[in-house]
């Protein structure tokens, strides 16, 4: 049998608005019921069937760990009916299942999707990363440069003081001196308890506030921050971190050879993608699930790089 070989992106996006919503749709009976493994299967689950509906040939580059650690949507799992064109997926069911959990801001069901080997297979380890939005020459903040020094050029590139630079941050321990620094350029800081997807996001969408994301987080997650930012323009670096040789062993296993790398976003993305997103909890970049007498609405960003087009879409679903 002959397969659909085109990575056709106008055709498919639809279908990975609905794997989305399907997975957030799902996960908002538990939104505020303190279970964060509930939470997470219940979007795995959805967004795994809706996968299995599409006309693709899939396989699952970004996912939920290894296959000794996850039953479904593993690295390397193969999804979609099997008629369609060869592609990779990248997919977090559920940034922030401790945010759905605690029904705090930000939770989202993510998923982005492009031509096989178009994506970095990133190791399950640390990833430092720096991220700014469009309108800014190459190479205006660089991974080398310090905190304060990133802070400053970026002031610079906007003709604007320090202080009207705002930076967002993951808040773990492991930041601390890292924030020090920063208040001492008198820049405004956002923590985020969780979703560094979300985060990353936040420097290209105007309406949040936010100039420049930095930080260490879960790598996957920073090919999927990569392939939203590849969308909605905008610059990205990031350098894998390594806290033990088996980390190393696990990288080496993922066919990467320089553990030194900084990577561009167009490293980590190579080719056109097209991504979604859809909120869980109210947030910066999504409103959450709204639940209504006899209905629940959804609101999911549908992306395509190849255009540059950001759609907004809602969802209306009885129950």
């Amino acid at each position: 049998m002959s397969h659909p070989t085109d990575f056709n992106d106008r055709m498919l996006s639809l279908g990975l608005a609905r794997v989305s919503e399907a997975a957030a749709m799902a996960s908002a009976e538990l939104i505020g019921r303190g279970d964060e493994k509930a939470a997470d299967q219940a979007a795995v689950n959805a967004m795994r069937d809706q996968l299995n509906r599409l006309d693709i040939r899939g396989v699952v580059v970004i996912g939920e760990g290894e296959r000794d650690e996850a039953p479904m949507l593993y690295i390397g799992e193969e999804v979609g009916n099997g008629e369609g064109p060869e592609v990779d997926i990248a997919l977090d069911p559920l940034e922030g299942t401790t945010l759905t959990a605690k029904d705090m801001p930000n939770a989202l069901t993510v998923i982005a999707m492009g031509p096989r080997g178009s994506m970095l297979h990133a190791p399950d380890v640390y990833m430092d990363k720096l991220a700014i939005g469009p309108g800014y020459r190459p190479g205006v903040v660089t991974l080398d440069m310090s905190p304060a020094e990133r802070v400053s050029a970026l002031a610079t590139a906007q003709g604007v003081s320090t202080k009207n630079i705002t930076v967002c941050v993951l808040e773990r321990p492991r930041h601390e001196e890292m924030i020090e620094e920063l208040r001492t350029t008198d820049c405004a800081i956002r923590l985020i308890t969780d979703g560094d997807v979300a985060g990353v996001m936040h420097c290209a969408e105007p309406r949040t506030g936010i100039d420049m994301y930095m930080g260490s987080g879960g790598a996957p997650e920073g090919v999927l921050a990569a392939a939203a930012l590849k969308c909605m323009g905008g610059q990205m670096f990031g350098r894998l971190l390594f806290r033990n040789d088996d980390e190393k062993a696990r990288a080496r296993k993922a066919g990467i050879t320089h553990l030194d790398r900084v990577y561009t976003r167009d490293d980590m993305v190579t080719q056109h993608v097209i991504f979604a997103a859809t909120g869980v909890t109210d947030g910066s970049i999504l409103p959450g699930i709204k639940r209504e007498v006899g209905h629940l609405t959804a609101e999911t960003i549908l992306m395509r790089s190849k255009t540059g087009s950001v759609r907004r879409m809602s969802y209306r679903n009885p129950r």
